[in-house]
């Protein structure tokens, strides 16, 4: 059978060229296959049995699983004059993931029905299962619903949960103008509307009111009351109101334990996760997923291995992306795979979300391949599966494959986005193809309809910067449309680093800290390039500068993952319990390099030290060198050394692992904050080129 994936027409040069907006979601944009034949017999259909016959060809070809094509079906069985809803439900059952615009039609056509409350019910599941949210049309057709049941009061609570939460309030406010009393339904909608604006203050305020007209605050009105005063942060009014009620239900539970979570008050969450009455997987899945967008990975890590433990709740796809991501952030791959097979053991078939997160985990911990066979074992991929995969390339210095993927995204008529062209530009920078990044960059707008913002320009500037056009560099940033930001002039300043250019460097440093005064990184850069250049009294007065700022560079730390459990070194550790063996392996490894020449480069060093024996031992303690003498202490040979790195590798690391890696057979892949080095035979796989 024919797929997505087999191209049924030649995609247009230009697909969003008539469409002032290309990124609307107000309408049915997604039109690669508008002029299908099989889409025009759908409009020439004169009842249901030759629309069945057309969706049977649909189905055939492949051609129904485009969003697009599915619902120019769904319009034709739900609006048509011989409109059938029953059927009309039934195709829709069977779309993956139906559009907006799809939603929208069903939504549309069960309120001018002879059973309006159904499109409640479609609004409801789209709510839950719909990544987009309503939009401008979708709010009428709901609204239109309720006036049809004459439920004014559902009507209000939908126009308050609209894209439009002031015009909500303003509703509010002329109810109370026309002294109509509002009761606990329209309350509700009223509170949506204030944890949308993130207006705490009126939100107090709305509180008073409720209690001042007595207007019935049941549990409802309570957690929509909690869900407000949690957004907007204030967690105080949240206990108070949470202590004072006299029913408390998981949602209670879980919005106050979000709370905390999403505040960084970890021990209070905690404290509320242990005394609920019941722990559903909502909370387990607050709790880890808190620790995990906070960047707390081992944390998050540790309550999902408790989970598995109790055994009181059964991990969900939410609970398996979270956890798949403090496993990325950790290089925690042997959880990941066993995550993996789980997943097929539970029969979990993998969506776009799990899919995504699989390649994104795999490639980050360092298994390029294992992300590549996910990547192609999966016969449907949005466009997040397909960016993922081209930014596990782009971190593993694989550009040219990583745009030749580009290329076969656009012959299986997938759409990119933002996210697509900054991974695009990333595969660029990182293996110097300044000419083709040059040209995704230039055609982001014009043929692809997709606005450059501030994270293209990083890219940009980085790609020109580190292939020397530091004048193209400075050029590009002057002619930016929008406010240059902290990531750009830190992406001229990296350049300036490798290319030696102190008075450049000098300037971008100045920019950046009028943006972000306490970044550690512009001062530990510069530093590095007065280093280079040996003007050491400059590093000595930065170094004061920091001091008197009250600046802290951030310290170096490393994670190595031996036999599924993670080890953590910062830098000059000696906490691990095997601290003794590894410095002594580190003694014995340094030896061996001397004598093949090895000599370490201490101007990667950010404070001014006068003695050469003191600057090496300085070096001596980066945390990425502890790591690797605790792997090839820890590991069998036939293993590669796989660590994680929280910032930049070093040069002198750099030329370290590669002597390593020859001297000792092994193989070593060192990610660092930008991408990963894969060292093998005393070569890297950036070619020194990052």
């Amino acid at each position: 059978m024919a797929t997505l994936n087999t191209p049924l027409i030649s995609l247009p040069r230009n697909p969003n060229s008539q469409d002032p907006n290309p990124t609307s979601i107000t309408v049915n944009n997604d039109r690669y296959f508008a002029n299908h034949p099989i889409l025009s017999a759908i409009e020439q259909c004169s009842d249901t049995k030759q629309l069945k016959q057309v969706h049977a060809q649909m189905l055939r070809i492949g051609l129904f699983f485009d969003p697009y094509s599915a619902s120019k079906l769904i319009t034709a069985s739900s609006l048509s004059p011989f409109s059938s809803l029953d059927y009309a439900q039934q195709v829709f059952d069977q779309i993956p993931h139906p559009n907006l615009y799809t939603w929208n039609t069903l939504i549309r056509a069960y309120a001018s029905s002879l059973d309006p409350n159904q499109s409640f019910l479609v609004f409801l599941k789209m709510l839950h299962r719909c990544p987009e949210f309503p939009n401008k049309f979708t709010f009428p057709f709901v609204i239109k619903a309720a006036s049809e049941l004459l439920a004014s009061r559902v009507g209000r609570v939908c126009h308050g949960m609209g894209g439009c939460p002031e015009e909500a309030l303003e509703l509010f406010r002329g109810m109370e103008a026309e002294n109509m009393k509002p009761n606990d339904v329209t309350m509700v909608g009223v509170l949506s509307a204030c944890a949308k604006k993130l207006d705490l203050e009126f939100g107090r305020w709305v509180h008073s009111y409720i209690e001042r007209n007595k207007i019935s605050l049941g549990l409802t009105l309570s957690n929509a009351m909690l869900d407000m005063y949690t957004k907007c942060g204030s967690v105080e009014d949240a206990k108070r109101l949470f202590d004072e009620m006299p029913e408390k239900d998981i949602v209670s539970w879980t919005t106050m334990l979000a709370g905390y979570a999403k505040l960084g008050e970890y021990d209070a969450a905690r404290r509320v996760f242990d005394a609920m009455p019941r722990q559903d997987i909502a909370a387990w899945n607050a709790l880890i997923s808190a620790y995990e967008q906070s960047g707390k990975p081992k944390e998050a890590l540790a309550i999902f291995h408790e989970l598995q433990l109790s055994q009181l709740a059964k991990p969900d796809e939410v609970t398996l992306v979270s956890t798949l991501s403090a496993c990325s952030q950790l290089g925690a791959m042997d959880l990941g795979g066993w995550i993996h097979v789980y997943m097929k053991k539970q029969g979990m078939k993998l969506n776009f979300h799990l899919t995504t997160s699989l390649i994104d985990m795999y490639s980050k911990c360092g298994n390029l391949e294992k992300a590549l066979e996910v990547f192609f074992s999966v016969q449907r991929k949005d466009v997040f599966v397909w960016s993922a995969m081209i930014a596990g390339l782009a971190m593993h210095g694989r550009g040219r494959e990583a745009i030749d993927l580009f290329l076969k995204m656009q012959e299986a008529k997938v759409k990119p986005n933002a996210v697509t062209f900054t991974n695009l530009l990333c595969a660029c920078s990182h293996t110097g193809l300044v000419e083709e990044g040059r040209l995704f960059f230039n055609q982001m707008k014009p043929v692809y309809g997709i606005v450059p913002v501030v994270k293209h320009y990083a890219c940009m500037v980085d790609i020109l910067g580190r292939a020397g056009l530091l004048e193209e560099a400075v050029e590009l940033i002057e002619k930016m449309p929008i406010a240059p930001s902290a990531s750009v002039w830190g992406a001229l300043l990296g350049a300036c680093r490798i290319h030696g250019n102190v008075d450049l460097a000098e300037h971008a440093c100045s920019r950046l800290l009028e943006l972000e005064p306490r970044n550690h990184g512009a001062y530990v850069l510069l530093s590095n390039i007065y280093a280079k250049s040996g003007k050491w009294e400059r590093v000595s007065g930065l170094r004061k500068l920091m001091r008197d700022s009250g600046v802290k560079k951030e310290p170096g730390g490393s994670s190595i993952e031996a036999n599924g459990i993670v080890h953590e070194f910062l830098v000059g550790d000696n906490s691990h319990p095997l601290s003794k063996k590894i410095y002594s392996k580190l003694d014995e490894i340094t030896t061996s390099l001397k004598s093949v020449g090895y000599v370490p480069d201490k101007s990667h060093l950010l404070q001014l030290v006068e003695e050469d024996d003191v600057k090496e031992q300085a070096l001596y303690l980066h945390s990425e060198k502890l790591a690797i003498a605790f792997g090839l202490l820890s590991m069998a040979h036939s293993q590669p050394i796989r660590i994680v790195k929280n910032l930049r590798v070093c040069g002198d690391c750099h030329s370290f692992a590669k002597l390593i890696s020859r001297l000792y057979d092994r193989e070593i892949l060192l990610r660092d904050r930008y991408r990963f080095h894969h060292f093998r035979g005393g070569q890297c796989t950036c070619m020194d080129y990052w």
